[in-house]
C-alpha cells in the first residue's frame, strides 16, 4: 500500500458507496489513505451484488491498513441482477466469508483495538437490522405504520428483496442480532472506550430530518436507544440515511458517513467520496455536513 501523505494515522469511516453506479465506482477507485496506518470503517451498502462488494472491499484493503465492514440492507438483498441467489442468514454468512478471505474485519470477528492517535479504542462493527419500532406519529403497530407508508408511496425496497430466512420476519432477525451483540458489548472491559459502527443509526434522533419521516421504520430499532449511555461509547458511526453530518446526543457524537447516490452528492458543497475522520477526534461541537434533509429522496431504494 502506498500512502498518499505522511500524516498521523487516522481511524476513518464511510458508507453507502453504492458502487453499482459508475460515478460512485470511480470515487472508490480514487480513494486513498493519508497515512500508511489508516483504518477504514465501511458501514454498509457497498453494493447489491456479491461481485461488486468483492471488488470494492478488495480495492480498499489494498490501500488501507485495516478495513472494517458491517452490512447494509443492500448487501443482503436477493437482487435479481445477482447470480448469487442466497437469502437471509445464508447470504450474510456468504458475505462474512468473502470479507474474511480478503482480510476484512466483520461483525463476527473479535473487535479490533485502535491504538493510533485517540486510542486505545475498541472498534465494534455491528449487524443489527431494524424492527419497525421507529413508527410514524399516530401509529401504534407495524401494520398501522406500513399502511400509512403505503398510503404516502414511501415503501422501502427491503419489503420485496430483503428476506430474513430462516427467521420468520425481519424484526425477529433484528431482535436476535441485538441480543447477541448486547452480550458481546457487555464483555468489553469497563475502561475500554468503543466506537460503535452500524449501518443504521442506533438512536432515532438522526431520522428527525428525513423528508419522508415514515421511512424511519426501516432505519433502526428502539432496542438500542440507550446503548450510547450504557456502554463507554467514543462515537457512533452509521449511514443509510444519505444525510452526511455530525450530531451530538446526550454528549455522544453520532457520525453519518454516507456517500449516497450521484443525484444526491452532486448537490452537496463538499467533494464526494472522502472518508470522515473518527479518531483522533476533530475539535468543535455541533452539526456539520449536509443541510437537514439533503439527499433524503423518497426513500424507496435505501
Amino acid at each position: 500500500m502506498e500512502p498518499s501523505g505522511d500524516g498521523a494515522a487516522q481511524l476513518l469511516a464511510i458508507s453507502d458507496l453504492h458502487v453499482g453506479h459508475d460515478e460512485n465506482r470511480a470515487l472508490v477507485e480514487a480513494m486513498r489513505p493519508s497515512s500508511e496506518g489508516d483504518w477504514l470503517i465501511v458501514a454498509g451498502d457497498v453494493a447489491e451484488t456479491v461481485e461488486d462488494v468483492r471488488w470494492a472491499l478488495a480495492t480498499l484493503t489494498d490501500r488501507f491498513r485495516r478495513v472494517i465492514w458491517t452490512p447494509g440492507n443492500h448487501e443482503l438483498w436477493a437482487h435479481p441482477s445477482d447470480p448469487v441467489t442466497l437469502r437471509g442468514v445464508a447470504r450474510y454468512e456468504h458475505m462474512v466469508a468473502l470479507c474474511r478471505a480478503l482480510g476484512v474485519t466483520t461483525p463476527e470477528d473479535p473487535y479490533p483495538v485502535w491504538t493510533g492517535p485517540g486510542g486505545p479504542v475498541a472498534v465494534a462493527p455491528l449487524f443489527l437490522g431494524y424492527d419497525y419500532s421507529f413508527l410514524p406519529p399516530g401509529c401504534a403497530t407495524k401494520e398501522q405504520g406500513l399502511a400509512y407508508a403505503r398510503g404516502t408511496g414511501v415503501v422501502c425496497t427491503d419489503e420485496y428483496v430483503l428476506h430474513p430466512d430462516p427467521y420468520p420476519t425481519r424484526e425477529a432477525w433484528c431482535r436476535a442480532r441485538v441480543a447477541a451483540t448486547e452480550r458481546r458489548l457487555g464483555e468489553l472491559p469497563d475502561d475500554m472506550p468503543v466506537v460503535l459502527a452500524n449501518h443504521y443509526p442506533l438512536h432515532r434522533h438522526p431520522t428527525d430530518v428525513l423528508w419522508y419521516p415514515e421511512f424511519a421504520m426501516w432505519c433502526g430499532t428502539t432496542l438500542t436507544d440507550d446503548w450510547h449511555r450504557r456502554f463507554p461509547v467514543a462515537a457512533v458511526v452509521y449511514g443509510h440515511l444519505h444525510i452526511p453530518r455530525t450530531t451530538h446526543h446526550e454528549g455522544v457524537r453520532f457520525e453519518e458517513v454516507s456517500v449516497g447516490y450521484p443525484r444526491e452528492w452532486r448537490k452537496r458543497s463538499e467533494p464526494p467520496g472522502r472518508p470522515r475522520r473518527i479518531l483522533p477526534m476533530e475539535v468543535g461541537p455541533g452539526d456539520r455536513g449536509a443541510a437537514p434533509g439533503l439527499g433524503g429522496g423518497r426513500g424507496g431504494t435505501r
